[in-house]
């Protein structure tokens, strides 16, 4: 079954993709402020017209949730300031606070795609991707 999506939401999934875009073509350049500023923007605009400002915000501001919120914030902060290098560490780690938890729904999901799939249920490969869900259901 397609997931349906509004216009809205579509909008925001190309926001999204944009925004990861410009923060990967960011990292490329050696950390380009430039880049990394809009490209973390585009996907804070996008994530919001995904699943609404409420809902945004309530994920960002849960009680359990502060320390990573902080963290991912104070990096895009500091990358606008213009310390791209000492932001994006700090952003990725409260990135990973924040958005670790689906990491095991997001390699389930790309294991049942056609190529990528394949591809991840390699032996090698395997091994590391169960290790990953196995450690972050833990958490």
């Amino acid at each position: 079954m397609p997931i349906q999506l509004s216009d809205l939401q579509k909008i925001g999934l190309g926001l999204t993709i944009f925004g990861v875009g410009f923060i990967f073509l960011g990292m490329i350049f050696l950390f380009d402020k430039g880049l990394l500023a809009v490209g973390n923007i585009l996907f804070l605009g996008g994530l919001c017209m995904i699943i609404g400002l409420e809902r945004t915000f309530r994920f960002f501001f849960q009680s359990f949730k502060i320390k990573a919120t902080a963290l991912f914030f104070g990096g895009i902060v500091l990358v606008l300031i213009g310390w791209p290098l000492t932001g994006m560490i700090i952003e990725f780690y409260g990135f990973f606070l924040l958005f670790g938890g689906f990491i095991p729904i997001a390699i389930n999901f790309l294991q049942r795609l056609p190529i990528i799939g394949s591809i991840l249920l390699l032996p090698g490969l395997r091994q590391i991707t169960d290790k990953l869900c196995e450690s972050r259901s833990m958490v």
